[in-house]
């Protein structure tokens, strides 16, 4: 079929092509209804990712890394005080109560473990807080000041911020466990605070990100994109100076957006931050497309055209630019594919086919709209030429100067990009307005870092892990790591086997150093293990057939 053809049949046929695109883009459209958000950051990592097998990989073998962190704060002095003990120890119970949680680490409930009579004693560093002496307050603080596995991590070193720290099962894509927890924790904070009005709580972790993140893409989306749009349709209407041939627009960026929108949700993807840039990407788009094509029609208007011979003159001249631009575009963001991450994939796919829909609306729709509403040519301003023709003569009779000082600027601008930093911090992703950015800070800058490298030290065997040269690997490995200044706590097997290892000859300080063989060893690990209340095990640290341990670093 031939251009001229075509237009005859848009134009001649209106009332049809309008009510088939009507027809498709609401078919499109219900789509949407299917699309969810995703909470898992996970998501950003392809399937084929090495670091993200070797993570999942890692949870296989022990615990799932989501996590939430509660930092406990007193609002003066320290918190080895009866109540802020007894505020943590209740929270610790109301947190086990957490929807898919399966395991609540804190100061209060720490396997303390202590040599009483030739025996092993383990048990809960805190009980009944409220009824604690002030010599037990003493001994609690010692004891936690000078803990390798407290200090720095489930209690600030100067003592001033305790902190509480929630497993999680792995979340679900649809994310209902990571919303429900979420909520959750956050009626228990309030009840707390209700409590203990002098105490503060920051709530911090993965899971509480994986939230933020969904609820913040909902946000922008419920507030951002309205103001993008009212944005676009006021510059349209200031260049376009046509009040239909604006309303025009709103109506051929409505459908492309559903229709994209829509399609997004019949192929059952999930939104994801990136994803959630596709409504106004394809907005600035179609609105590109359909400017061409009004612009053109009123000029045509406005030196005497009917309003018929003006659409089809404008769709003559326009067409085959429009459909190269589309062309080229959808092609551009279809080399996002070329990504490691799947939702700048997604995005690019999507894209590509809104750049399509924007432009088989601006061919269908928008010269069906424009035939049926009264678009007049708005009355010229001056007898001046036109802004953009004095331009283009400006730039023509000074091409030679603009050629090179244009260079200049280009040169000088490129030489910018190697002071770009890139950065992965996802916390800086969030504006200071945003509770969970302003809970993270504090925690990160009073009790301890978010960001976590976690090693499985494989010691090559069944039953390696009690083996002298085995721990004394991994306790130098540690030891390295808490060198580095960046790290503000290390969690490593090597320090229980130390801390046993005293216990066993009677707490005396000299003995805090790994047992000397690995019978010795794999008795007082035994030991340690039945001597463990519920849900405290060593599962999140030590692998079924105790040939490997995880090594926790956390870096500030």
């Amino acid at each position: 079929m031939s251009l001229d053809r075509y237009i005859d049949l848009v134009l001649g046929r209106r009332w049809w092509v309008l009510a088939f695109v009507t027809l498709f883009m609401l078919a499109m459209a219900v789509g949407a209804g299917q699309i969810n958000v995703a909470y898992d950051y996970r998501l950003l990592l392809g399937k084929d990712n090495p670091q993200l097998a070797d993570f999942n990989a890692l949870e296989d073998t022990y615990t799932s890394s989501n996590t939430v962190l509660i930092g406990v704060a007193p609002r003066r002095g320290a918190v080895f005080t009866r109540e802020t003990l007894a505020a943590v120890e209740e929270l610790t119970d109301a947190a086990w109560r957490t929807p898919g949680a399966t395991r609540v680490d804190s100061l209060t409930n720490f396997s303390h473990s202590s040599a009483r009579d030739d025996e092993l004693i383990v048990e809960p560093l805190v009980e009944d807080a409220a009824s604690l002496s002030d010599a037990e307050l003493a001994r609690i603080k010692d004891v936690a000041l000078n803990s390798i596995d407290l200090a720095g991590r489930l209690v600030s070193r100067n003592g001033r911020v305790a902190g509480l720290a929630i497993s999680f099962a792995k979340a679900d894509r649809e994310g209902r466990m990571v919303t429900e927890a979420t909520e959750y924790l956050n009626g228990a904070l309030n009840e707390a605070r209700r409590r203990h009005p002098n105490i503060d709580y920051y709530l911090t972790g993965n899971v509480v990100l994986n939230h933020s993140i969904a609820a913040v893409t909902a946000e922008d989306s419920e507030t951002l994109i309205p103001i993008a749009f009212l944005v676009v349709l006021i510059g349209a209407a200031l260049l376009l100076r046509s009040l239909f041939g604006t309303v025009s627009i709103v109506f051929v960026i409505l459908f492309s957006i559903a229709t994209v929108v829509g399609f997004a949700g019949w192929i059952g993807m999930l939104f994801t931050p990136v994803t959630s840039f596709l409504p106004s990407i394809v907005m600035v788009i179609t609105v590109a497309h359909a400017v061409h094509v009004i612009s053109t029609t009123l000029s045509h208007l406005r030196k005497g055209l009917d309003r018929k011979a003006a659409i089809a003159e404008a769709l003559r001249s326009n067409a085959y630019p429009v459909f190269l631009t589309s062309l080229t575009t959808a092609i551009g963001f279809l080399c996002l594919n070329s990504s490691d991450s799947p939702p700048f994939r997604d995005l690019g796919n999507l894209v590509a086919f809104g750049v399509l829909c924007a432009f088989f609306y601006t061919m269908t729709l928008l010269p069906a709209l424009l035939s049926l509403l009264p678009v007049r040519a708005p009355a010229a301003r001056s007898e001046r030429p036109p802004f953009f023709d004095r331009f283009g003569d400006f730039v023509v009779a000074r091409r030679r100067t603009l050629l090179w000082s244009v260079g200049l600027v280009a040169v000088i601008l490129v030489a910018g990009i190697p002071r770009l930093d890139l950065s992965d911090d996802w916390t800086k992703d969030f504006s200071e307005r945003h509770q969970f950015r302003q809970d993270t800070d504090f925690v990160i800058a009073n009790l301890t870092g978010l960001n976590m490298l976690e090693f499985s030290l494989d010691s090559g065997r069944e039953g390696g892990i009690t083996e002298p040269a085995y721990l004394r690997a991994v306790d130098a490995f540690a030891e390295w790591f808490r060198g580095q200044p960046e790290v503000t706590h290390v969690q490593a097997f090597p320090d229980i086997m130390k801390r046993l290892n005293r216990n066993m000859h009677a707490d005396d300080p000299a003995f805090y150093r790994l047992p000397e063989n690995a019978e010795l060893s794999a008795q007082y690990l035994l030991l340690y293990e039945l001597s463990l209340p519920f849900g405290r095990n060593m599962n999140d640290r030590i692998d079924v057939a105790k040939s490997a341990t995880r090594m926790t670093v956390t870096v500030g």
